[in-house]
């Protein structure tokens, strides 16, 4: 073993938490429904995948460009100008990622220097504070609070200092499913008009808005030429796995984006870029039609957790909903969610695994409600008996 971590890796410790992937394995090994990790469990629309068959039999298997194939980047100027009126240039205003993850550290990586300061709502979805990390900068957050995940914009101001560099913001937000209000998309443009500050804004649950509006933080005053915006195929179609995501911008920061690019992935995914262009060409309904499966699996889970006796506030979007566990007579989420497995079998994600080293949230858990109404049945049903006393253990007598 080395007697030294390298200087990246000790910045890593301790903000990555292993927890996911501990849920994952109490999932596998006692045959739990998994509603602890983000993915469907159903594929999105047939012409999408069939378009990147087609594209693999057809030889679009190589390299693609590295600013991402003219296709997909014409084809998310279009989806920005038809849903949002949005005007971009696809030759230099677009870049394709590997999913939004990259799209957020690569631009992360782009913006900071070592000793810059980046701000964040917290809870945060997971990657950032590694991101930030990794950039040799320093993440600040300001606290969402509960119920309805809302900020006090005093904080905000206060956690702007002079070594601020840039606000990262998630609307709609993982993993509180709060989509920010145009009012405080407002008060973000304005911090960091006043502040000179640049902004990359995760977006990629923009089509699964179930109540209220999604706005683009580009588009709020002062903001157009200082924000990268970040979105993805993988959540909207139903194509996690594919991890095709882009970041668009004014042409100078989407330059510097692509430059830390380059040197991550390079390219990938040649054969899903078509596919994805077709599929954000598709009509209206195929979008609403995602977005009201996935409404009616949070109906569902919501309905079964407040019945099961958690406090849970129906998301406005995404694919996940907070639980609080405090009336059911539980305080810790990582005591509840290792013990979910065995006591009922159902996998949630504790809330503080999003809180920068852990600490936040202990009386929240999360579940995903993107998986089929009968799988969310039977979820439902065994989290019911939470409210029963637990069994005893083997041989020893109820106290």
């Amino acid at each position: 073993m080395p007697e030294r971590v390298p200087y990246v890796a000790s910045r890593l410790q301790g903000l990555g938490t292993t927890i996911f992937a501990e849920m994952s394995a109490l999932a596998g090994a006692t045959g739990s429904v998994n509603l602890g990790q983000g993915f469907p469990d159903t594929d999105g629309p047939s012409e999408v995948s069939d378009a990147a068959v087609e594209a693999i039999r057809s030889g679009v298997n190589q390299y693609p460009p590295g600013p991402g194939m003219p296709v997909l980047r014409r084809a998310v100027a279009a989806h920005q100008e038809r849903f949002y009126r949005q005007t971009l240039d696809p030759d230099t205003e677009v870049l394709v990622t590997a999913g939004a993850t990259e799209a957020v550290t690569a631009a992360v990586m782009a913006l900071c220097e070592t000793g810059d300061e980046v701000v964040a709502f917290a809870p945060v979805y997971d990657s950032y504070p590694a991101a930030v990390a990794m950039a040799g900068a320093r993440l600040v957050t300001v606290p969402l609070r509960a119920p309805d995940w809302s900020f006090d914009p005093d904080e905000l101001a206060a956690a702007i200092t002079p070594r601020t560099r840039l606000v990262l913001l998630n609307t709609p937000h993982n993993p509180t499913g709060k989509v920010f209000s145009a009012d405080e998309l407002d008060q973000v443009a304005r911090c960091c008009v006043e502040s000179g500050l640049l902004a990359v804004s995760d977006e990629v649950y923009e089509h699964l808005v179930f109540d209220g509006t999604h706005r683009l933080l580009a588009q709020r005053e002062g903001m157009t030429d200082r924000t990268v915006t970040v979105s993805s195929a993988g959540k909207t179609f139903s194509f996690t796995g594919w991890k095709i995501g882009w970041a668009c911008g004014p042409a100078p920061l989407v330059a510097a984006v692509r430059t830390a690019k380059q040197f991550m992935t390079y390219v990938n995914g040649a054969p899903f870029q078509p596919a994805v262009a077709l599929g954000l060409g598709l009509p209206d309904d195929v979008f609403t039609s995602m977005a009201d499966r996935l409404r009616a699996g949070r109906d569902q889970l919501c309905a079964g957790l407040a019945a099961a006796g958690f406090a849970v506030t129906p998301p406005a979007a995404t694919y996940f909903a907070m639980a609080d566990i405090r009336p059911l007579g539980f305080e810790d989420g990582v005591e509840l969610c290792r013990a979910l497995p065995e006591r009922c079998g159902v996998v949630a994600v504790p809330a503080s695994a999003f809180y920068p080293g852990g600490r936040g949230g202990e009386a929240f858990v999360r579940f995903a409600f993107c998986k089929r109404p009968e799988v969310l049945a039977e979820a439902v049903r065994r989290l019911g008996s939470l409210s029963q006393p637990a069994a005893p253990a083997p041989g020893r007598p109820r106290a």
